[in-house]
């Protein structure tokens, strides 16, 4: 007993620093600076304002976890379902970003400026490298092909703001996305998909930590004779 209790006294620190206000789910402070700072805020009152903000939401966060109980095990679908569910009420009432959302926020910010199509194609290659995402099936290829096609077609490179070229374009993504099997009425579906594997990560790093940690322990004397404990049956909120 004394090995698991002196394992999840470290708990809080470890659920604050990889799964509750990580980059998973907090938002950028540029956003409070663009878009949430009242007129005529400045300077320490603005980083007061911030900082009360993120305060607000730990807090919410904390309350969320003291009335779930998390099961560490990646491996178990119910386990990781459940997980997944509890983050998405933690972000709702902290009003923190979905994954998809800091995506799309993040987009929003590094192409607003962009004024063609190819440029804003290749930024868009370069965000979803940054963020380790994959494209297993190819889409930037085929995206870069459409994007060809009709500016072959109109017979100079697209810009944004030129609607009939763009419907053009949106029409050849429509037939990549029915070759592909992408449906528009799919996403949600797709969204909750990519939040079930962010959660399994999540639990899985968390494993391994709570693993290493307990690995750390007993080689220490004073925990030499005491039974290993199953991560799974480890109960984090009674040590937040």
């Amino acid at each position: 007993m004394a090995f698991s209790s002196r394992l999840l006294s470290r708990s809080k620190q470890l659920y604050g620093s990889q799964a509750i206000l990580n980059q998973q789910h907090a938002f950028p402070v540029r956003y409070y600076a663009k878009e949430a700072a009242p007129a005529g805020l400045k300077g320490d009152e603005m980083l007061k304002d911030i900082f009360r903000d993120i305060k607000q939401k730990f807090e919410t966060a904390i309350g969320v976890l003291r009335k779930e109980k998390i099961t560490i095990d990646p491996e178990n679908p119910a386990a990781v379902s459940h997980y997944a569910k509890v983050m998405k009420t933690i972000r709702e009432k902290a009003g923190l970003f979905s994954e998809s959302q800091r995506i799309q926020f993040t987009i929003e910010e590094e192409t607003q400026d962009i004024p063609d199509a190819r440029t804003f194609f290749l930024k868009l290659g370069e965000i979803r490298t940054k963020r380790g995402l994959s494209d297993e099936l190819g889409v930037e290829a085929m995206t870069m092909d459409a994007l060809e096609k009709v500016e072959k077609e109109i017979k100079q490179p697209l810009m944004r703001n030129d609607k009939k070229g763009m419907a053009l374009l949106m029409a050849e993504f429509d037939k990549v996305n029915k070759k592909l099997g992408v449906r528009r009425e799919d996403l949600p579906k797709y969204e909750e998909e990519l939040e079930l594997k962010i959660a399994k990560a999540q639990l899985e790093e968390l494993k391994k930590d709570a693993v290493e940690a307990m690995e750390t322990q007993r080689k220490r004397e004073e925990f030499k004779n005491e039974k290993e404990v199953d991560v799974r049956s480890l109960d984090i909120r009674n040590f937040l």
